[in-house]
């Protein structure tokens, strides 16, 4: 139940990250926007973790994942972004 928990978190987060940072370099579709939450949950609770926000078996909460998966946006569409310049 913990995973099915996560995957409905991850897909919620990654949802109002889109929202909250829309562009034309994001992912889309069903599957990319749960990876970002995911991601962005687990990224959350890494760096919780190292400034010492949560214990060592806690992890980010859903305000955290949101953060978490703007932050994996911002550095998706900067790596995006510049992998896409034109030549003339």
């Amino acid at each position: 139940m913990g995973i099915l928990w996560t995957i409905i978190i991850g897909f919620l987060a990654g949802v109002i990250a889109k929202f909250i940072m829309p562009g034309d370099n994001e992912p889309s579709g069903f599957i990319l926007t749960t990876i970002l939450g995911i991601v962005g949950a687990f990224v959350a609770t890494f760096i919780g973790q190292a400034v010492g926000w949560y214990g060592p078996n806690q992890g980010a909460g859903f305000i955290g994942a949101i953060v978490g998966a703007v932050v994996v946006l911002a550095i998706y569409g900067f790596f995006a972004s510049r992998s896409r310049t034109t030549t003339l």
